[in-house]
């Protein structure tokens, strides 16, 4: 059984439903494509499902399908805003692969050269010029700093949602 985090109101059904829309970046019927508010990578995005479910294994199969055609949208609108040296796309299923949020979301985020990733799969930082050298393992110990630096404010949010919109294929 996959253990799950606990957090209780879920914060992304309350993305969902709010009325104010700027952190909204796209949607569809089932997914809702939103700007991460702690931007470990610059224009760092996630699709959530509008229905709350935990992990991949409680998706119905139109679901599945708009996550993946959702992410490959936002992707190609990151390649045109940003220009990045890659794609890196990661959902987490349960608290012991790193999922905080009891609702399903999928990362899609603009790989730079030079990242201080920090908190994230912790194979990321090992390649050069990432931030970490090959080998030496993840100390936890200064990701409240850096999830503090990385938080970032509701205007900067909302002019990277806005630049990310105005990337999207039509």
């Amino acid at each position: 059984m996959i253990e799950l985090p606990v957090r209780d109101p879920c914060d992304l059904c309350e993305t969902a439903s709010r009325e104010d829309r700027w952190a909204i970046i796209d949607e569809s019927e089932h997914t809702l494509t939103v700007i991460n508010p702690w931007q470990f990578e610059v224009g760092q995005c996630c699709v959530i499902t509008r229905r709350h479910v935990a992990t991949l294994l409680d998706l119905s199969d139109q679901e599945c399908e708009a996550v993946m055609l959702s992410a490959r949208r936002v992707a190609e609108a990151l390649v045109r805003t940003y220009r990045p040296l890659g794609i890196l796309t990661f959902q987490n299923n349960g608290v012991y692969s790193g999922q905080e949020t009891p609702h399903f979301h999928f990362h899609v985020v603009p790989r730079q050269k030079g990242s201080d990733w920090g908190i994230g799969p912790p194979q990321l930082a090992t390649f050069d010029g990432a931030g970490r050298q090959r080998g030496t393992s993840h100390d936890p110990s200064g990701d409240a700093q850096r999830r503090e630096r990385v938080q970032a404010s509701a205007r900067q949010l909302a002019e990277t949602a806005n630049l990310i919109r105005s990337n999207l294929p039509r």
